[in-house]
This record gives structure tokens, C-alpha cells and sequence, in this order.
């Protein structure tokens, strides 16, 4: 890490040269992209059902082995203790056939809503895709939630079909089997290449080995449910983000403006699939485009990651500033034992990337690291940071043709609809703004109208984001306007963390927030305060701290426990997070005129 003085030193603005760019990118006149119908053209490049309609697993699959990619590889799975397993365009055509010919079977058909939950193995991208072109919808989960996640997700989706690992199930999934009364089928992969003789559940290698792989995709139209995926926030239960099959159109001009992804790239992006970057960008935008995807399937190794750059050839990464971190603590000179002469292109997403971050990039890896923005909402990239652009470090970067941004401040604290005022003024902090109607808008909160609505001021989507632009129209980030915890790319909604805690027969208050981290970006930290009869004690804040990782899993649990006499709470019985984290960090306490009683003390 560079001393603060070296860091002063540095422009503030990284200029982009002909000889910088290895490849010529998709965009290079920035305004003239931006008067592009970049939607009209992506639907134009996408070929739609031969009867009609839309789908997304027939974009990213079966038109790519109809053509020219057919032999092609699409995905190529690695892990360390097995040879490589490579999916031609083809074979995953035929693949996810069988899939939804498994599904078509079970009388699972278009809208009925189907989970995965597994790690990063090819049945979890057979499925997604298969089940697509199904015409059902699908959420995928991370594998580190604990059972009452999973149950939590499930009961709100209505999920119908699961698939998982026997592993997984066993874990996880066989205790909460009660909970989740509308889970028909469960579809059990058999890591260890056996047969599964799990009772009420079917066995999916077998089912697959009898399917037909001929599919005649169903017929979907733009507007039809495609994805779920959730969202915590600060209060209540998670939220489901519905996305349309139309979603494809915005994923196709992603995939091209923002990432610059070309057919010959040789892809890698890092996320897990149970986080939507996994979903968008991790299977569908580098199918879409024809390139090659690499998957890793084991966890952060900083040494493995560098090898998998070389050995691999990626031109083109898509990874987090959680993982930058960790890189970045492992030493610039491990970075420089590999040479990478194939990478070209470096992106970020998840939270905001710091300058430090850019610029070491552009010292260990030759290549300076590009920041986006976009949310489960947006469905995809908005604003980014691209290949023949200027970067300014610390900078999410500018809109992407298509993307209508702007920053607000808000007219009323309440009311609905929501008035807002758009700020013409460079440099003034206020609330992102989106111009509804790009494709991959999400169209619902699932069940929650009134929550969906309040997310919208006459044609503006309000992302919850503050945010400032500056004169040359590139926009930074300020922070959440709610609480939500941002740990490692995992999205954490403290209510939910808090309700666990609060099963604990000690625990009488709970009340979560985020503390910062150098790598993760924040770790979870929770106060809770006892019940009568019970001594806080070393003994005890470790028995919770085991319980809230049997129930939530270790990506969500708490990293730090502390006991408090009481919280600090609202008269209407609402935990102040707010005065936690202000108490935490030492920050300004704003106002506590609702604080219970008028005053707290630890």
C-alpha cells in the first residue's frame, strides 16, 4: 500500500491511449453512443422464438449453437483437484434440453417458479438455462445461506421446484422441508457421481440420462417473469426482484458497452450466481456474446486466481472490490511473479471501488480496474467505467447508452407518490435517478405493490443511492440511504439477522449494523441485550454467535457480538441502527428526538 503522501501525488484522472487498448473496444465516441438506440439495436442482433416471442435461455443457448459458435466452448469448469470440463455451445443446448424436458415432465411449466441451490457446477447453469426455456422462473441462492434463508426465500417465492446437491440437502435443506409447503419436487445432483436415495426426492442424473434433448422452447413473450431475485433491506422480510424475459435486451448492450465483451474474449467473471452480477454477467451477457466463460469452483485463493489469469488466457475479469482487497493484501508482488498478456479489460462491481484499488491494478496487473454501478433492481450495469474512457478513480464512472441518470433531492420526507426535484447543479449530493424504461427494469416487488411503488417519482426509478455528478458527467458515490449491509458482494438486511438472534432463548433485543472493513467492505456486528437470569459472558456470546451461523450461514452471521444493558430504540419500539453505527464510528448522532425516553447510554 502506498503512503498517503505517494497517494496525494497522483492526477486525479487516468487518460486512456491508443497503445493502452488491445483490442479496438465496441465504444469509443462517448457521445455518439450515447445517441444510439442501443435497445432497438440489441433486439435487432437477438433473433427471438422461431414462432414469436422472447426467451432468455433461447438467446443465450440455442442461438448461439444454431450458428457460427455451435463447436464453440461456452463454459469451462475448473476446480482443483479435477481435469477441466468444457460445455460447447451445443452440448449446453442439448443439456439444458433435457432439463426442461425434466421439468416439462414433473408438469412444472411456464411460471411455476424453480430454485438451485449448489455451488458453481455445471448442473446449477444446465438448470437455470433449461428451466428458462421452460418458461419458468428462476432464483438462484448462494450456497452459504443457512437453512432459514433458503426456507425464507422459498416460502415468499412459492418456489416449486428446488434443485440442490445431496450434500446441500442434507445440511440445509431436509430440516426446513415443513416450512416450504408449496416444494413439489426436489432435485438432488449427487456430487460423488452416484445415485441419491434421499427419501421425497428425485434423483437428477438419472432423470437426465432418460430425458430427450430436443426442446421446443415454450413461448414466451418480453414481459413475461424470467428471474427472482432478492434483495434484503433494512426492515420486514427479503424482497423478490421480478425481472421479464425483455431483460435479454439489456443484457446483450451490457455485455457489449460495458464490458466490451468480444466472441474471441475468454471471459471470467467471479461471482456466485446466487448474487444477480452471477446471474447477468456470470451466465447470461458472455453467452449472449458467443465468448468463453471460465468458472472456478473453489473459494478465494489469491495464488490460484493469478495462475487461473494466466494459465486460462482471460482478457476480459469481472470481479468485486472484496476480492481486489484480499488481492491487494496479498502483495503487488505476487501479482508480478504472472504475466497476464491476454488481459485487457478489468471490472468491479458491488460496492463502491476506492482510487487505491484503480491504481493498483494499473501496478500489479498493468491494467487499471474499471468501476460500475448498477442493483437487483436495474436488473444490470447502468453507469460504468468503460475500455476508451478517461477513468476517474473513486468514480462509478457514466450512464451507458440507453441509461437516462440524474441525481434529485427529494420535495417531501413523506407522501406517495414521491416528489422530487432534479438537481442541475455539478457537485451536489442528492438521491440517483433513473429514467424508467430500459428493458431490464424490474417490474415488481413480488407481493408488494405498495413497496414497488414508492420506488418511483412520476418517470424516475429512485435507486436509494446517494450520489453527486460532476461537470464532466461522471457520478460518485456517496452511500446507501437505508442500512443495508454490504459484505463481501452479499447483500444483508439487518431485520433478518436480528430475528435469528432473537430465536436465542438469552437474547431479549438485537440490533445489527455494519462495521467497515478493509477487506470485505463491512463485517456484520451485532448488539443484543439479555433476558433476566442470564450473565453476558464469553461463553454465551460464543453459543449465539454458533447458533445465528447454523441458521443463517457463515456469509451472513455476525462477525461480532456485544452485550448491551439495553438498545437504543424509538417510542414506537423500532431498534436505532442508526445511533449504533453513529455510536460505533464515532459519527455525528443526528437527531434522537424519537429516541425512547429521550436519551441513551451504554
Amino acid at each position: 500500500m502506498l503512503s498517503q503522501g505517494r497517494r496525494m501525488e497522483r492526477p486525479v484522472v487516468i487518460h486512456k491511449v491508443a497503445s493502452d487498448l488491445r483490442l479496438s473496444p465496441n465504444w469509443v465516441d462517448y457521445e455518439a453512443g450515447r445517441r444510439v438506440d442501443v435497445w432497438a439495436d440489441a433486439r435487432h442482433a437477438l433473433q427471438g422464438l422461431p414462432g414469436g416471442g422472447l426467451n432468455l435461455g433461447f438467446e443465450a443457448v440455442d442461438r448461439q449453437a444454431a450458428g457460427a459458435l455451435r463447436d464453440h466452448v461456452a463454459l469451462r469448469f475448473v476446480a482443483r483437484n479435477a481435469p477441466p470440463l468444457d460445455l460447447r455451445y451445443f452440448e449446453l443446448a442439448q443439456q439444458t434440453n433435457r432439463f426442461a424436458n425434466v421439468l416439462r415432465s414433473l408438469g412444472v411449466g411456464k411460471g411455476d417458479h424453480l430454485f438451485v441451490l449448489a455451488g458453481r457446477i455445471p448442473e446449477l447453469y444446465v438448470a437455470v438455462l433449461g428451466a428458462l426455456k421452460n418458461g419458468s422462473v428462476v432464483t438462484p441462492l448462494f450456497s452459504a445461506f443457512g437453512p432459514e434463508p433458503i426456507a425464507a426465500r422459498i416460502q415468499l417465492g412459492a418456489g416449486r421446484v428446488l434443485v440442490t446437491t445431496d450434500a446441500l440437502y442434507q445440511r440445509k435443506v431436509k430440516q426446513i422441508r415443513a416450512q416450504t409447503p408449496t416444494l413439489v419436487h426436489v432435485l438432488l445432483v449427487a456430487e460423488d457421481g452416484g445415485i441419491t436415495n434421499e427419501p421425497d426426492t428425485l434423483d437428477l442424473g438419472t432423470l437426465m440420462a432418460s430425458a430427450s434433448d430436443t426442446f421446443s422452447t415454450v413461448e414466451t413473450q418480453p414481459d413475461d417473469p424470467a428471474l427472482l431475485h432478492f434483495t434484503s433491506g433494512t426492515t420486514g422480510t427479503p424482497k423478490g426482484a421480478l425481472h421479464v424475459h425483455e431483460a435479454v435486451v439489456t443484457h446483450f448492450a451490457t455485455g457489449r458497452y460495458a464490458l466490451d465483451l468480444h466472441p474471441q474474449d475468454r471471459y471470467w467473471c467471479t461471482a456466485d450466481p446466487g448474487w444477480v452480477t452471477g446471474t447477468s454477467y456470470g451466465i447470461i451477457a458472455p453467452l449472449l456474446q458467443g465468448v468463453t466463460s471460465l468458472i472456478d469452483r473453489e473459494e478465494f485463493d489469491a495464488e490460484r486466481w493469478y495462475t487461473l489469469l494466466e494459465q486460462e488466457r482471460i482478457s476480459v475479469w469481472y470481479t468485486a472490490p472484496t476480492a481486489i482487497r484480499m488481492l491487494m493484501k496479498a502483495g503487488t508482488e505476487l501479482a508480478q511473479r504472472h504475466s497476464h498478456p491476454d488481459l485487457r479489460f478489468i471490472a468491479s462491481v458491488g460496492e463502491p471501488l476506492n482510487p487505491e484499488a484503480v491504481w493498483w491494478g494499473q501496478e500489479a496487473l498493468g491494467l487499471p480496474i474499471h468501476d460500475n454501478w448498477w442493483q437487483t433492481e436495474t436488473g444490470g450495469i447502468m453507469i460504468a467505467n468503460t475500455p476508451a474512457f478517461d477513468i476517474k478513480p473513486g468514480s462509478m464512472g457514466r450512464p451507458l447508452p440507453g441509461i437516462d441518470a440524474c441525481i434529485v433531492e427529494h420535495l417531501e420526507a413523506e407522501g406517495e407518490p414521491a416528489r422530487v426535484r432534479v438537481i442541475e447543479e455539478a457537485n451536489v449530493e442528492g438521491e440517483l435517478a433513473l429514467k424508467r424504461g430500459w428493458p431490464s427494469m424490474f417490474r415488481a416487488y413480488l407481493n408488494n405493490e405498495a413497496r414497488y411503488r414508492k420506488c418511483f417519482a412520476g418517470e424516475l426509478y429512485l435507486t436509494g443511492d446517494l450520489a453527486k455528478r460532476d461537470a464532466d458527467g461522471y457520478y460518485w458515490f456517496v452511500g446507501r440511504a437505508d442500512d443495508v449491509i454490504k459484505s463481501a458482494g452479499h447483500l444483508i438486511g439487518p431485520f433478518e439477522v436480528e430475528s435469528v438472534l432473537m430465536e436465542h432463548p438469552a437474547v431479549a433485543e438485537a440490533g445489527v449494523i455494519g462495521k467497515p472493513d478493509p477487506v470485505v467492505g463491512e463485517v456484520v456486528k451485532a448488539f443484543v441485550s439479555l433476558k433476566d437470569g442470564y450473565q453476558a459472558g464469553e461463553t454465551l456470546r460464543l453459543d449465539i454467535s454458533a447458533h445465528a451461523r447454523r441458521r443463517l450461514g457463515a456469509a451472513v452471521a455476525p462477525k461480532e457480538i456485544v452485550f448491551l444493558p439495553t438498545l437504543p430504540r424509538t417510542r414506537s419500539g423500532k431498534i436505532m441502527r442508526r445511533l449504533l453505527k453513529a455510536r460505533e464510528l464515532g459519527l455525528p448522532e443526528g437527531d434522537t428526538s424519537t429516541l425512547e425516553g429521550g436519551a441513551w447510554t451504554k
